[in-house]
């Protein structure tokens, strides 16, 4: 059986490898999500993502580099990369990037900032309103 090529693996160092082995699911099937919605956009957003997450580690760090963003701990470069990355997905600039990455042109205008969950009558969501 072929194994599937990733870029990159979260992996919790803390846990028993046998347990490590269980976080992962390398088989497309084992997640339904995967078969629902298409794997070539999954991919394309998935690229565009972590060029999203360059790009803001590489201007933060041009900023600090530059004189112009002071720092005080790592922590606070976490809470500002984090701050960067969620004004971006919350604009339409944002937003429009990410439906680019994957083939759809929509206007600004028509991109929705606040959509809403539609969870399915008697199947919340296992943490309340989030996703996650």
């Amino acid at each position: 059986m072929a194994t599937e090529s990733r870029d990159f693996e979260i992996v919790s160092t803390t846990h028993a490898p046998a347990l490590q082995k269980m976080l992962a699911k390398p088989d497309a099937g084992a997640n339904p999500f995967k078969i629902v919605i298409d794997p070539k956009v999954r991919m394309d957003l998935r690229r565009a993502l972590i060029d999203l997450i360059d790009y803001h580690d590489e201007a933060l760090a041009d900023h600090f580099a530059e004189g112009k963003l002071a720092l005080d701990s790592y922590k606070e470069y976490i809470e500002l990369f984090a701050r960067s990355l969620k004004e971006t997905m919350e604009s339409r600039e944002g937003v429009s990037y990410l439906l680019r990455s994957v083939g759809f042109d929509v206007r600004p205008d028509e991109i929705n900032l606040n959509p809403e969950l539609r969870w399915k009558k008697g199947k919340p969501g296992a943490f309340g309103s989030s996703l996650l």
